[in-house]
């Protein structure tokens, strides 16, 4: 039908991909292993387009700049299907892998980087993936009860009052006064109680009681302790067991980083001020070598001024005691302020201070999360 330019039937394209996606396999010995759609693109595009843009400097500045609208592009689009795809998190370590690859194929023989300096590259690499390794496993999953059956009191959803899907209503009480989610006792006395008219909800989805500042992701279909966002980069949630390993590797990768930008720079533009040489370096395309190093160099800058922009808004939220989901919800009820132009919206409802919110932060996960009376009957 396609090639005598005939119309398709609804829905015939989507049933072809699915069809490739299911047969794109891999031999194994226990039997053939499906392969990912999403993780093929970036292993093939992404050496191809950095070698194109080392051709040309109006190459390079044609592809760094649609990369970044491309890569926006699609996440919008899978955002807006509510999909899990693993395109993010294959572009993200691919990325790290070939960067260091042409780091040490390109830079590290012109003989201007020492080998203490790769060492330490090295292991700034090294303690990333180990803490990005660590933000990928459990964010803290409610347990789903046992055949989704709904509790007894199928009464409470309807005493919650407006907002109770955000994960900040429920039922009252005196268990409504225990800290939950691991508040730190240790560091702000009131820290260990729960702010007056924040209380527990019911979650239509997983059919249970979460905490307060539990939240349910669309797209991993799973309520998750103090759930701050569904991160696309980790391909999971970030939540109350994972948010500490999520600002770790954020961090040990904005070093690693800028600490490789640099070392390259002062390779291929001697003699220059590494911002300097990032703007102007004339010597760059005098060979397909330095050409290549200087591109990747501007990508690398690229992403990490993108990760740099969303570890700062991070910062932000925990000298807040604010979530991203809690943040996100107080812009909808316009319950929340506006601060630092925008860049961190105060709810009012956790703030104790910088010192009790970092310790509260420093404290996530650190004791099994307490149950009241409520939650056990």
């Amino acid at each position: 039908r396609w090639l005598t330019c005939k119309s398709l039937p609804p829905g015939a394209l989507e049933r072809i991909a699915d069809t490739i996606a299911d047969r794109l396999r891999v031999p194994w010995f226990s039997g053939a292993v499906k392969i990912n759609v999403s993780l093929v693109p970036p292993l093939v595009l992404l050496p191809v387009f950095l070698h194109v843009a080392a051709l040309h400097f109006l190459l390079g500045l044609i592809i760094l700049t649609s990369l970044p609208v491309v890569v926006l592009w699609y996440y919008y689009l899978t955002h807006r299907r509510k999909e899990r795809t693993l395109f993010f998190l294959s572009l993200g370590l691919f990325s790290l892998g070939y960067m260091y690859y042409v780091f040490l194929r390109e830079v590290v023989p012109r003989g201007h980087v020492e080998y203490s300096q790769v060492v330490v590259l090295t292991c700034g690499l090294i303690l990333m993936l180990a803490a990005l390794s660590r933000a990928k496993k459990d964010p803290g999953y409610l347990p789903i009860p046992a055949g989704k059956e709904k509790p007894s009191h199928q009464g409470l959803p309807n005493k919650s009052v407006r907002g109770s899907s955000s994960g900040l209503h429920g039922t009252s009480g005196a268990a409504s006064s225990r800290a939950v989610n691991g508040e730190a006792k240790g560091y702000c006395r009131m820290s260990a109680e729960q702010p007056e008219g924040v209380k527990k909800d019911w979650c239509t989805k997983c059919q249970l009681v979460r905490p307060a500042r539990a939240g349910h992701c669309r797209l991993c279909g799973r309520c998750v302790r103090r759930l701050d966002h569904h991160c696309v980069w980790i391909n999971s949630c970030v939540g109350e067991q994972n948010h500490q390993a999520f600002i770790l590797a954020l961090s040990f990768f904005m070093l690693t980083s800028v600490y490789g930008i640099t070392l390259t720079l002062h390779t291929i533009c001697r003699g220059r001020t590494p911002f300097v040489a990032l703007l102007y370096c004339p010597g760059a395309y005098s060979d397909y070598s330095s050409a290549l190093s200087f591109t990747c160099v501007w990508y690398c800058a690229i992403v990490t001024a993108g990760m740099g922009y969303i570890l700062l808004i991070q910062l932000l939220n925990i000298s807040y005691n604010v979530t991203e989901r809690e943040a996100r919800l107080a812009l909808r009820d316009n319950t929340g302020r506006r601060l630092l132009g925008g860049l961190v919206i105060d709810t009012g409802q956790y703030n104790r201070g910088l010192l009790c919110n970092w310790g509260h932060f420093l404290s996530l996960g650190s004791s099994p999360p307490q149950r009241s009376a409520e939650d056990i009957v």
